[in-house]
């Protein structure tokens, strides 16, 4: 008989998503593991990956826990920068291109994962993090992310491929921001060598 606040614990401690491996490691079976997913206890997200029910977990979170190397990127940063209010249909990642690109098919979030060249991955990078316990400030998870000056960069690099309202709702929402960083702006532009049409859509605001 498995003890339910052990379970729960071990998920907390484990950024809310547990493999059958670390259950075997505590002494529970594949028995226990299937009697579970009936209860309707815990959900299998992909193969001997599983979530907890009664730990709130969102979509941004389980893709940080299965995948601590994705960076949230394009409308997906939009959305988590509160840039728009458009919920994605998928969640679009950020990978090296030397990921195996298979890794990230999974059913229970659909995952749009670009692979991006090691010289330019981490322009931009910070993170966010959030607590699976806000109460008490514990059971940290990280989510990588890129930050509202780079994120622009990429939605003015990519814009074609970007719902026209999005983006310029996206715009607006920037130029607005008090937060901005225009000399990060620019110099991620210069990076990406896209400064020319960054100019174009952000410098006419300035």
């Amino acid at each position: 008989m498995y003890k339910e606040k052990k379970i729960i614990d071990m998920f907390l401690s484990n950024g809310g998503v547990l493999t059958t491996k670390q259950f075997n490691n505590e002494g529970i079976t594949s028995y226990t593991i299937n009697r579970m997913l009936d209860e309707k206890k815990i959900t299998r997200i992909r193969r001997g990956h599983y979530i907890h029910n009664e730990i709130h977990l969102n979509d941004h979170e389980i893709i940080s826990s299965l995948f601590p190397e994705a960076i949230i990127y394009l409308q997906s940063a939009l959305l988590l920068h509160e840039y728009t209010e458009r919920i994605p249909n998928q969640w679009i990642i950020a990978v090296s291109r030397n990921m195996k690109r298979s890794k990230y098919d999974i059913d229970y979030i659909k995952i749009n994962a670009h692979f991006v060249e090691e010289d330019i991955l981490r322009i931009g990078l910070t993170e966010i993090e959030s607590y699976l316990d806000e109460e008490k400030q514990n059971s940290k998870i990280v989510t990588k992310i890129y930050d509202k000056d780079k994120t622009i960069c990429d939605v003015i690099k990519h814009r074609n491929k970007i719902d026209k309202e999005v983006f310029n709702k996206a715009i607006r929402n920037y130029i607005n921001d008090s937060r901005k960083n225009l000399n990060n702006l620019y110099t991620y532009a210069r990076e990406l060598n896209i400064l020319g049409v960054v100019e174009t859509y952000i410098g006419v605001w300035f």
